[in-house]
């Protein structure tokens, strides 16, 4: 398992999960800021970065959520903010959901919902590569094929055609998918996507303190979806990002950071030395 503990040692700990096909590094930009207050954890998901594929095959939500609980137990962590990022979003409201003596405070960005607020928000805006992925007929292909391209018209999308995407960032999400098992990890989460295993979840229980933050452009989990979160949990703030995409905490790191300053700073005022 490939994590970083970083930032400051006796602070507050922030611990942070990446969306699908992505890796720790998309939270760089906000552990340079946030590192100066907080402790910040991140990790690379199995299937995703320099954790890779793991034996089992198993990238299912509740494997990565029984990963989660296995780092947060191997840091003894007695308690800790948890924040997550599209798929790591999803992640991160079912572990809070079942956590409620572990996590103090839940950061969700541009985070996957519940699985019928997909269904009802439609597939019509959803970018040409993902629409492909999710048939089985392209998947068997996907897995042969030089996916360089596939990546690059992906990462495009999800950062809304961001200045921030350049060679170096393509190259980066392509050559971690490169990895040994890597490819066929992310085509079986693309295969159990849809699956919701007939579990069923109350946020209204989500109590813990909660910041929702979203990119107005968001193509692939659309604005919609947040106001669902607003209006189900019951502690929530919510902010915005005019001209942003899926990936707010690196198209607008620095606004999106200092909103989770400012939201920590009024949840949790006494940062302790």
């Amino acid at each position: 398992m490939h994590y970083r503990d970083e930032g400051k040692r006796r602070g507050e700990t922030i611990l942070l999960l990446h969306g699908s096909n992505a890796s720790l590094h998309t939270w760089e930009p906000w552990v340079e800021i946030l590192g100066d207050e907080y402790r910040v954890v991140t990790l690379d998901l199995p299937g995703h970065g320099l954790t890779g594929a793991v034996p089992d095959k198993d990238y299912t939500t509740g494997a990565q959520l029984k990963v989660l609980g296995a780092v947060v137990e191997h840091l003894a962590l007695p308690d800790f903010i948890l924040g997550g990022n599209s798929m790591g979003g999803g992640v991160s409201w079912r572990y809070a959901l079942s956590h409620h003596n572990k996590v103090k405070a839940l950061i969700l960005i541009d985070a996957v919902g519940l699985p019928e607020w997909q269904h009802a928000a439609g597939k019509k805006n959803t970018p040409l590569v993902f629409k492909l992925m999710a048939q089985s007929w392209f998947r068997l292909i996907a897995v042969k094929l030089d996916s360089y391209y596939l990546v690059k018209w992906g990462v495009e999308a999800a950062y809304n055609n961001s200045p921030v995407v350049t060679d170096e960032l393509i190259m980066r999400y392509y050559e971690l998918l490169l990895r040994r098992g890597t490819r066929h990890a992310a085509v079986t989460r693309y295969s159990s996507i849809e699956q919701s295993n007939g579990v069923t979840y109350d946020l209204s229980k989500i109590t813990q303190p909660a910041l929702i933050l979203w990119g107005e452009e968001d193509s692939f989990v659309p604005l919609e979806t947040a106001h669902r979160f607003t209006k189900v949990m019951p502690n929530t703030r919510l902010v915005t990002f005019a001209g942003v995409g899926h990936i707010p905490m690196e198209e607008a790191p620095e606004k999106s950071a200092k909103s989770v300053l400012k939201f920590l700073q009024e949840v949790l005022p006494y940062n302790q030395e």
